[in-house]
């Protein structure tokens, strides 16, 4: 007879697989589904997707070449660039859009996950090692630690917010991964005895998947580099529950994986050491140490008691209490020597710790990337291996309990109707800007993220006054906040309080000298008060931290030209163009640059890129007559200043303008009459 869990797929079986499937699939929607009703929020979805000049283009050849080539967003993620790409050439700007796919993306892992899981217990025997349990069986438990990762409200932050694409993708990759990687062992015939090494049984069809696995990986790694880990998991896995763990042939067989994990270490550490990285005086090695032990502890914490969740959880600016410090180092001690002592008889408590610990080291803060302590999104896969530990030590408990069917059953559903709870509330406040960060003020203390980030989104809605209050709010907690200084500063600007601007700018500059958008919004500021000289300084800045700051390109030009330094205005009009080819207005004033030098018929082909891009640019359509005027084709010009009517009835120009082009007209009419 057949044993629980190695029992053939029958088509019951496999109805129950669809089922739970199925359910799975449906858990997700029941709690993210209401994200297709949500907007963009302003923390990182303008940098990734409405703000973002490559994917507001759609998928087109030039971004595809654009992402593989360039780091953007601080990070080498071509993958998760593409996919965004994608839904704009689907969905347009429409938020609702991109919060499906990453729902869709988010179940197909947590399906994935399930029947990963399943084949890979059916490689196994359905005891424990080590132990004589009662034989029981895997489906369920499986279907429940799928279920607690799909619906877990630190899963949120992920599938939630659409910046984190990656996450989605790199799951899903993961998954597909070890789905492969399954496949291959099971192929390769490969027992877990020591003499018989990895591989050298290996069937052509255990290359093929060995293949998949390493495509898998790769594409993983393309959409977030922290799954540099991945391979770590392998190892554990190939200890419990495969059972085929003799160190050097299993490692051997992963070599690739390793090699391309530390070239993806090295680039990421390169893309974002002048950006994303924060200098060690920043943030000293002890406190990133202390902060990485606490985390830890948090993480787990928060596995159970998921309450108090917010989107940023900044550095305490006194540091951290030694008393945390020790005692999370404490905790984690003692449960690494309990898990080690039973690794005989539960090896599987091991194997889910180390994952937990292992995965979540790209993200713990040792190297910090950002100014955040800690991120629920990076519990994303981490805490997999915590929720088999622990399904996997109830399932060995209580397989001699006589109502054990019950009692599981009736937890399970217990636990699975709170998380969902949980989740739903949590889900929702990221509906907007405003509800996200009045959460994230109201669970945590000292946030300047939180407040100068609440600035942003109700200065967008014009609320200066409160914006106000929030970027002040931020600054008493750090004084040091660039980030809050500059916003105060374009604040003040649009409002055309230049001099209170101007200051706000500087102080910003002097916190933060590489800040290039405070070069840029002083330089423009300048400009507006008569200086030109300091105004091209400043733009000159920004250019020398960012050369492809196309605005500050277009800019300093515009400036140039102003001052009869037409030929060095093209130049920057022209860098400006390459950067951004889509750039109405660099476009037009490339034109009037020409025009300024008599090339009419050039400035007129600048003039009608401006309108292919902005189909209202009524100063590019007043433009272009004037220059086919200029060429003597008042006809063409007649219709192009009644198009900038058209826009602009009030523009008084483009009438004086029309008016004479049809008087001309009119004379040119006469003289080939006579």
């Amino acid at each position: 007879m057949d044993r629980p869990s190695e029992r053939p797929a029958g088509p019951d079986r496999r109805g129950v697989i669809v089922g739970v499937c199925a359910l799975l699939a449906v858990a997700v929607f029941l709690v993210f589904g209401r994200t297709l009703q949500y907007e963009f929020v302003n923390y990182d979805d303008g940098l990734y997707v409405y703000q973002n000049p490559e994917v507001v283009k759609g998928l087109t050849f030039q971004g595809t070449v654009q992402v593989f080539t360039h780091i953007m967003c601080d990070f080498y993620h071509p993958l998760t660039m593409l996919s965004l790409m994608l839904d704009d050439q689907i969905y347009g700007l429409n938020a609702g859009g991109y919060h499906l796919t990453n729902v869709l993306l988010h179940a197909a892992t947590t399906v994935l996950l399930f029947l990963v899981l399943r084949r890979m217990m059916s490689l196994r025997s359905e005891k424990s090692v080590g132990t004589a349990a009662t034989p029981a069986g895997t489906l369920w438990p499986c279907a429940f630690v799928a279920a607690v990762f799909a619906i877990h409200p630190l899963r949120v932050e992920s599938v939630a917010w659409v910046t984190e694409r990656k996450d989605m993708l790199s799951g899903l990759f993961f998954m597909l991964t070890l789905g492969a990687y399954v496949r291959y062992v099971e192929k390769s015939k490969v027992h877990p005895s020591p003499a018989v090494l990895p591989g050298r049984t290996g069937s052509p069809k255990s290359r093929v998947w060995y293949g998949l696995m390493l495509l898998s990986f790769t594409l993983g790694l393309l959409s977030k580099p922290s799954l540099v880990t991945l391979p770590f998991v392998l190892l554990l896995l190939d200890y419990w529950p495969l059972q085929r763990f003799t160190f050097w042939p299993v490692f051997r067989e992963k070599l690739p994986l390793f090699v391309l994990s530390a070239a993806v270490c090295v680039a990421t550490v390169l893309a974002q050491q002048k950006t994303a990285i924060i200098s060690v005086g920043a943030f000293p090695l002890p406190l990133r140490l202390g902060n990485a032990a606490v985390s830890y502890v948090v993480y787990l914490g928060r596995m159970f008691y998921p309450a108090g969740l917010a989107v940023v959880y900044p550095y305490p600016e006194k540091g951290l209490p030694l008393w945390e410090i020790v005692l999370a180092l404490v905790l984690l001690t003692g449960i690494t020597a309990g898990v080690l002592a039973l690794r005989s008889k539960r090896p599987y408590l091991l194997v889910g710790w180390l994952w937990y610990l292992g995965m979540l080291v790209p993200n713990i803060g040792v190297v910090q990337a950002g100014i955040v302590a800690r991120a629920d999104r990076f519990t994303y896969l981490s805490q997999i291996g915590l929720y088999l530990a622990i399904v996997w030590a109830i399932r060995d408990l209580t397989v001699s309990w006589r109502y054990r069917r019950q009692v599981l059953c009736v937890g399970a559903l217990m636990v699975i109707t709170v998380l969902m709870v949980y989740a739903s509330i949590q889900t929702s406040y990221w509906r907007d800007t405003e509800s996200l960060w009045n959460h994230t003020l109201a669970c945590t203390s000292g946030n300047y993220v939180g407040h100068n980030s609440l600035g942003n989104g109700l200065a967008v809605q014009g609320r200066s006054v409160e914006a106000i209050e929030h970027y002040q709010k931020a600054i008493e907690i750090k004084p040091n906040y660039a980030e809050a200084y500059y916003n105060l500063g374009r604040l003040f600007a649009g409002q055309g309080r230049f001099a209170e601007a101007i200051g706000y700018y500087q102080r910003a500059l002097e916190i933060k000298p590489n800040l290039a958008e405070a070069h840029y919004n002083l330089g423009i500021v300048l400009d507006r008060q008569g200086k030109p000289g300091e105004a091209i300084d400043h733009y000159q800045k920004a250019l020398a931290i960012n050369p492809d700051y196309a605005e500050a390109h277009n800019n300093l030009g515009m400036v140039l030209a102003r001052q009869g330094q037409s030929a060095e205005a093209i130049r920057h009009f022209q860098q400006a163009l390459e950067i951004k080819p889509d750039y109405a207005e660099a476009h037009n004033n490339l034109g009037n640059a020409l025009g300024d030098q008599g090339r009419y018929a050039e400035a007129a082909e600048h003039y009608r890129k401006a309108i292919e891009f902005k189909r209202d640019y009524a100063e590019a359509y007043y433009n272009l007559g004037n220059a086919l005027a200029l060429q003597g084709k008042y006809a063409e010009a007649i219709g192009h200043f009644q198009k900038a009517l058209q826009f602009k009835p009030d523009d008084v120009n483009a009438r004086n303008s029309l008016d004479a082009a049809l008087g001309l007209l009119n004379q040119s009419v006469k003289g080939t009459r006579k």
